[in-house]
């Protein structure tokens, strides 16, 4: 799955107060990843018509402050009936024997899953990688994710 982001709509936020720090061009994508360890106050927050192949509207990355880890946090729209797919899928796919600082949960006002995943569980993943191929990486995940949804569904 390739992903083109040159559409997209990118801030770097404040953790804190999440106000906008500044509205990004698709060129910030090729900044290493470890800028978020760097800036831990800060997240980045993008939208993209991308995203609607994954049936997601948004995604967020930074860096979690307790675990240290890279986390993509988004909503997913898929069902809650598909409550046990979700969360076998993310024990089984995320890999680490530290402990998994991973959270999924239904929001019933919104209608859909509100999923925070460490990518630095996620195969593949290495901490040389762009915040480009970091989002790529989480993106090809979660299409693997709806995947098993639908054939269990």
């Amino acid at each position: 799955m390739t992903i083109n982001l040159t559409d997209a709509y990118i801030e770097r936020c404040d953790k804190e107060t999440e106000d906008t720090i500044a509205q990004e061009q698709s060129s910030f994508l090729a900044t290493p990843i470890t800028y978020f360890k760097q800036h831990l106050n800060e997240f980045l927050y993008i939208e993209s018509p991308t995203f609607e192949a994954v049936k997601i509207d948004a995604i967020s990355l930074e860096v979690d402050d307790v675990f240290r880890t890279y986390m993509v946090l988004l909503g997913l729209k898929v069902q809650k009936k598909h409550t046990s797919t979700i969360k076998t899928f993310l024990e089984e796919h995320l890999h680490t024997t530290e402990t998994k600082n991973y959270s999924a949960m239904f929001s019933g006002e919104d209608g859909l899953w509100e999923l925070n995943i460490p990518i630095d569980f996620i195969e593949g993943f290495s901490e040389s990688m762009t915040v480009h191929e970091a989002l790529t990486l989480a993106l090809q995940f979660i299409q693997k994710l709806i995947q098993t949804t639908e054939q269990n569904n």
